[in-house]
């Protein structure tokens, strides 16, 4: 399997058509997928913002100022709403705030971003990234998987994840199968977008890389079980239900 960047991507803006930018920098194979940044997924589709478009409620007053207090640094409060407005629920609010998106992505501040976006304050997630990847992969004709950066519980650092995916199931079931000693396995599920997201991010980079869009080239999802399972059920997610039950400071 080879992964490579598509070069010379300008600065997407809103109304941009992103997979034809794509497609003219890109020759595209059988059995090729792409996974594309979702900061340009997100410009592309108008999810620029500013602090403006987000006048504080009483609940941001209240949270922006519990953070301010616990890190010794100003909180605007308009951040904070804004974080409200893009989640469906807070799991916690102190001493960060971990939400969880409209399309079921738990992550800090619902994946808002305030860097890379010339000429405005913020950048929302795009609103359905299933969506998102649906469109694209229908007009490439290969899977797309739409990704970001997240970190993750117990380890330091963020790494590439899988928001939305298109063409090809979200992970393949190794349940029912065998290990070398003819043990049958019982719990493995890959979550194979997740790790070709993390693949494309090496090449992707960070910062001011400017590459936000990468081919995996060679990847075969082999003769198995595919779900489009990706993002616990609030019932199954037993970490966001002891985090509803804990508060910061007790």
């Amino acid at each position: 399997m080879e992964l490579f960047a598509v070069p010379d991507l300008p600065e997407i803006r809103a109304g941009d058509d992103l997979a034809a930018l794509i497609a003219e920098r890109a020759d595209f194979e059988a059995g090729d997928v792409l996974c594309v940044a979702s900061t340009v997924v997100s410009k592309a589709e108008g999810r620029a913002a500013d602090l403006a478009d987000f006048p504080a409620s009483d609940r941001a007053e209240a949270i922006a100022a519990r953070l301010a207090e616990l890190t010794g640094e100003e909180k605007d409060p308009r951040f904070a709403q804004a974080v409200l407005e893009e989640s469906e629920e807070l799991v916690i609010e102190a001493p960060f705030i971990l939400a969880v998106t409209r399309f079921g992505h738990t992550t800090v501040n619902a994946g808002i971003d305030r860097s890379n976006v010339p000429g405005h304050d913020l950048l929302l997630l795009p609103e359905n990234p299933g969506a998102s990847a649906e469109r694209l992969s229908e007009a490439l004709g290969i899977p797309v998987i739409v990704t970001d950066t997240s970190g993750r519980p117990f380890r330091h650092g963020q790494r590439g994840v899988a928001l939305g995916w298109a063409g090809m199931p979200a992970s393949r079931d190794w349940r029912g199968e065998h290990d070398r000693d003819g043990r049958e396995l019982g719990v493995t599920v890959q979550s194979v977008v997740d790790e070709l997201a993390g693949a494309a991010n090496l090449v992707a980079g960070e910062g001011d890389g400017g590459t936000p869009a990468v081919v995996v080239r060679g990847f075969e999802f082999g003769d198995h079980e595919g779900s489009n399972e990706l993002f616990r059920s609030e019932e199954d997610d037993l970490v966001r239900q002891a985090l509803r039950a804990w508060e910061f400071g007790e």
